[in-house]
């Protein structure tokens, strides 16, 4: 779906905080539609950034890596 979104893990390296937030904007802008949104969305649409880079940390924490 989202070919653009960058890969966060090469092998045993997980991006930063940075590099998360970068993919879920890109991930929020491909599935809203709006590249920026208008005022009466920006809230939601940063909510939706925080929200999925949370996620996407707590995922990359909990993965179990082969050394």
């Amino acid at each position: 779906m989202c070919r653009s979104i960058v890969r966060l893990r090469e092998g045993s390296l997980i991006h930063d905080r940075d590099g998360m937030e970068a993919a879920a904007l890109q991930y929020v802008r491909k599935v809203s539609g709006f590249r920026r949104p208008s005022q009466a969305n920006q809230a939601t649409f940063d909510e939706a950034v925080v929200a999925i880079a949370s996620a996407t940390e707590t995922l990359m924490e909990s993965l179990q890596l082969r050394s």
